[in-house]
């Protein structure tokens, strides 16, 4: 790993046009998972389905997307990044116009895991590409505009879906994905660096059949716990720890292989992507898991619909918008621990005022709350991104990327799981507003706890830590 020291310099104009190329074309993945999960109450109306077929609508998706993301580093290495790029676009671009399109549940289900594969390829190669693009350098201002989707998807997503289920088919959700899918393949193929020659590259398929099912039986076990019982049920406990015996099994292999495994977990070694890990798996809970709960308070105890929960959470957007590109000049000339510490702060303190709110709290006073929260949502995600990154070589980034972008996925799931089997739990039995009030009240100050716990772990971010120079 390179540790040659380089000051901020300014960023090509070329590398700008990587990272808008790539942006582009992952706008319409980074957007979908949140307009659809706003809509699974109107598909189930409309492909008469029950409540419990139409989840698999987000969750075939996602168990789609989790297999394929292991396989995105030993792709780009087979094919070269422009190719890959190109061909996962072009796989969500199919899947997006075949879901527009279904007929039924389980024919939206299938295509959305066509979806899922494209963008289980697409995830991490945006952060490869454009880390390798850059040489490593200014990785804080870059990422500041390459996070900038993650961090709003979750805010604007409900909000555009409202809209398109208040005023047009819900086939339109689908749809909007494909001007984005469209520009971002002419894109992709005028500005991204020509692939050299295919090359061979051997797939390690054990650690591939380890780590695949794995992953969707982790994943798979904690969406279902958001159902009637929560963590004890059978269907949640039989693939956690199914998953887990073989994420462990795929450790050990990974361990033995070194850097001939599917996922060279010896990159772990270096701390600013070991720590960054960790903070991005827990930024995933205070995120998703906060993120589930808000609008679910001003639509169940406030009585608000999706599309006006959704105009309520502006505050929070423009909070992130706000602390963005601060967040990516101070990255790169201060590192990251004070900074993530502040943010997780912010996010506590804009999260806090919820733990107390109840049907008639001042609106106006909880969207100042979420302008503070959007600050340091801002705040904490960018320095992390940069920060896994920093000191690698051009031919680690992918690895590390897949193992970030892993880390912040399953957080998610882990949060928003969490936070619902909470909620459900405090809910039981609640038969007037007030008792519903107090349920949220118990779940928000669990993400207040979460929000803590990344104060406390912020300490254990290295400081400054210089751009590496990734060798090309």
């Amino acid at each position: 790993m390179s540790t040659t020291q380089t000051e901020p310099t300014k960023v090509d104009p070329a590398v700008w046009r990587v990272v808008w190329a790539v942006l582009i074309g992952g706008l319409a993945v980074l957007f979908d998972t949140t307009i659809v999960a706003v809509a699974l109450h109107t598909l189930a109306s409309e492909l008469h389905a029950s409540v419990a077929t139409i989840q698999w609508v987000t969750t075939g998706y996602l168990l789609a997307l989790a297999v394929t993301v292991p396989i995105a580093g030993w792709a780009q290495r087979v094919l070269g990044g422009k190719r890959v790029w190109m061909l996962a676009l072009a796989l969500f671009l199919l899947g997006s116009i075949l879901s527009s399109l279904a007929w039924s549940a389980a024919s939206l289900i299938a295509f959305r895991a066509v979806q899922g594969v494209g963008g289980g390829l697409m995830l991490p190669l945006m952060s490869t590409l454009v880390v390798q693009a850059a040489g490593g350098k200014n990785l804080g201002r870059i990422m500041s505009v390459v996070s900038l989707p993650a961090v709003l998807g979750p805010i604007l997503g409900p909000l555009l879906g409202g809209l398109i289920l208040q005023h047009l088919h819900w086939s339109w959700m689908f749809w909007v994905n494909v001007p984005f899918c469209v520009a971002g393949l002419v894109l992709a193929y005028l500005v991204l660096p020509k692939d050299g020659p295919v090359r061979r590259v051997p797939l390690d398929v054990t650690g591939f059949v380890l780590m695949a099912p794995a992953l969707v039986g982790v994943l798979w076990g904690v969406s279902n716990s958001s159902k009637t019982g929560g963590f004890g049920r059978g269907d949640v406990v039989a693939p956690l720890i199914a998953g887990l015996v073989l994420l462990a099994a795929f450790v050990i292999w990974a361990v033995r292989r070194k850097d001939r495994a599917l996922l060279d977990l010896g990159l772990l070694r270096h701390w600013p992507l070991a720590s960054s890990s960790l903070l991005l798996f827990l930024s995933g809970i205070t995120l998703y898991g906060a993120m589930l709960l808000i609008p679910l308070y001003f639509q169940q105890l406030r009585g608000t619909t999706v599309l006006e929960a959704g105009l309520l959470l502006i505050p929070q957007g423009l909070g992130t918008l706000a602390s963005r590109s601060m967040a990516g000049r101070l990255s790169d000339s201060i590192g990251a621990r004070w900074l993530v510490m502040t943010g997780f702060i912010l996010v506590l303190l804009g999260t806090l005022p919820f733990g107390f709110a109840g049907v008639h709290t001042n609106e106006w006073w909880l969207m100042a709350a979420l302008f503070v929260r959007g600050l340091g949502l801002g705040i904490v995600t960018i320095p992390l991104m940069a920060l896994g990154f920093r000191g690698l070589e051009r031919a680690e980034v992918p690895d590390a990327s897949i193992l970030t972008r892993i880390a912040s996925q399953i957080g998610g799931s882990f949060g928003a799981a969490v936070l619902t089997v909470i909620l459900a739990g405090a809910a039981v039995g609640a038969s007037s507003s007030a008792e519903l009030a107090s349920a949220f009240q118990q779940s928000f100050w669990w993400a207040v706890g979460f929000a803590g716990v990344g104060v406390l772990l912020s300490f254990a971010l290295p400081g400054r830590v210089s751009d590496g120079v990734v060798r090309r």
